[in-house]
């Protein structure tokens, strides 16, 4: 049976991490273009103001904004069927304000790239919000810790599908929205743009995990999002029927590490709270018990969830559920097992999987049981995998070729596992883009080095090269895998 014949076989990007021309054409500062870069040790650097003379990642990133036609013709090569990009909110409204009227010159620029994708017909997947969250947002609003961050949300959406519903079918709402549940701090600041006062108020740069939490201003504004995605849908639904609208969550499969039932109780926890809480919001329309029972546990105050709130949550429910893979995790009462580090998370470290060199512990029979899952808990609702890659040391040899073989070891267990859930499970899977089929800023590190591409691009942590793109081995063999529909892996 293999893959569906008409499988969306893609990758995905952002705007925030590809992009660069951070104040061309009339753009805004958006929060990541506040940050430096870090490592996998040193989580990255916020910085309430612009310094002068430091190196922001995002600011040039891989020049994308003037190398897209040649980078969609790059993936026109590989035969994508779909390419998720993101929208750079503060290119259109750059002061993000009820009564401001759009960029021009940001909307033409959108237009230039769709038209392009289906120059070689491509299918484009946007993102509304992947991370792009306008600084003037954060500052005069406190991120969607402000409700009229809703209404500010909507005008900017109710731009955008007006403007392209003849050229964009599918959309998603707010990049991995369940960020906050993985880490509050990063989760404030890429996820829902919410930075206290005293960190606004900072004359010095800090690190992102020294940033202020109030749990309660967190779940707040998590609340807000959940609201504006789902008037997102009913509008897109109103601007053109045709439209299809998911969420985006990054899922994170949890075991327990041992029997110990009480490993298993924390595994069923941890599952609830990072993936199930979010989800059940935005494909099933309301706050799950568990998930209210936890925030009364953490001393939330509920009162933020009107009535009126409700109503919305299950009108605007999302038309199909995409989410990030790239690890598992494992749980456990031990307090003195072996731990390991990804982006998000310390967790135990699982003895049956390796690592990749920045802690993410590698589990293709993870995504598979990933994806029985939540077939399992939304059974009438269709599934994409809209991140799933390999961030590795990519070197350039002296032929001037780049031989990535760990990249395809990567790959092809997670299509197999992919394949083996369509055809023995019956999972209605829809499509999969691979995350940053071109070189770009990592979102966690901040760093080049750890390169995702099928593309490499010539660009360094230190700012140095000239932004040329070659194809690396995996290219011909995605390639092969498109062309084959899955089947020719080898």
């Amino acid at each position: 049976m293999g893959f569906p014949k008409n499988f969306l076989w893609g990758g995905a990007v952002a705007a925030n991490q590809c992009e660069g021309a951070y104040l061309e054409d009339g753009k805004g500062l958006n929060v990541p273009d506040m940050l430096l870069g870090g490592n996998v040790t040193t989580p990255r650097t916020f910085c309430p103001q612009i310094q002068e003379g430091v190196f922001y990642p995002s600011h040039e990133a891989v020049d994308f904004y003037h190398h897209y036609k040649e980078d969609i013709k790059l993936l026109a090569g590989m035969g994508f069927k779909v390419f998720r990009l993101s929208l750079n909110w503060a290119r259109i409204f750059p002061k993000a304000t009820l009564d401001e009227e759009p960029n021009e010159a940001g909307l033409k620029y959108y237009d230039d790239v769709f038209d392009a994708c289906h120059q070689y017909g491509i299918e484009p997947l946007v993102t509304l919000c992947h991370y792009e969250i306008p600084w003037e947002l954060v500052k005069n609003h406190h991120g969607f810790l402000d409700r009229e961050s809703i209404d500010i949300f909507l005008h900017y959406v109710e731009t955008v599908f007006t403007r392209y519903k003849d050229k964009v079918k599918y959309w998603l709402t707010f990049n991995e929205i369940n960020i906050v549940t993985h880490d509050l701090q990063m989760g404030n600041l890429y996820g829902t743009g919410l930075v206290e006062d005293e960190d606004l108020a900072r004359t010095k740069p800090c690190r992102v995990n020294e940033l202020k939490v109030n749990k309660q201003h967190s779940y707040e504004a998590l609340h807000n999002e959940f609201v504006a995605s789902a008037k997102a849908v009913i509008l897109g639904h109103k601007i053109n029927p045709e439209f299809k609208i998911g969420n985006m969550i990054a899922y994170s499969a949890t075991y327990p590490l041992t029997a110990n039932p009480k490993d298993i109780l924390l595994a069923q926890e941890a599952m609830h709270y990072k993936n199930d809480f979010c989800g059940d919001v935005q494909v099933r329309g309301a706050y799950p018990d568990y998930a209210i029972k936890f925030l009364e546990r953490e001393g939330i105050d509920l009162s933020y969830i009107t009535e009126e709130d409700k109503k919305v949550l299950k009108e605007g429910t999302v038309d199909m559920y995409t989410f990030s893979y790239y690890a598992s995790s494992a749980v456990t009462v031990d307090p003195n097992v072996e731990k390991i580090g990804g982006n998000l998370s310390h967790t135990a470290k699982n003895p049956y999987l390796k690592a990749s060199d920045w802690g993410w512990q590698i589990d293709p029979d993870g995504l598979r049981w990933s994806l029985n899952n939540l077939h399992d808990r939304y059974p009438d609702i269709p599934l994409m995998v809209v991140e799933n890659g390999f961030g590795a040391f990519d070197e350039v040899s002296e032929d001037g070729a780049i031989h990535d073989p760990y990249r395809i070891d990567y790959f092809r267990p997670h299509i197999e596992a992919m394949k083996a859930a369509i055809d023995e499970d019956g999972i209605p899977l829809i499509g999969y883009t691979t995350w940053g089929p071109i070189d770009l800023v990592s979102a966690g590190t901040g760093e080049y080095r750890k390169r995702y591409g099928f593309i490499y691009v010539d660009r360094h942590d230190d700012g140095t090269g000239d932004f040329s793109r070659k194809p690396k081995d995996s290219y011909n063999w995605y390639k092969k895998v498109i062309a084959s529909n899955g089947e020719d892996l080898a």
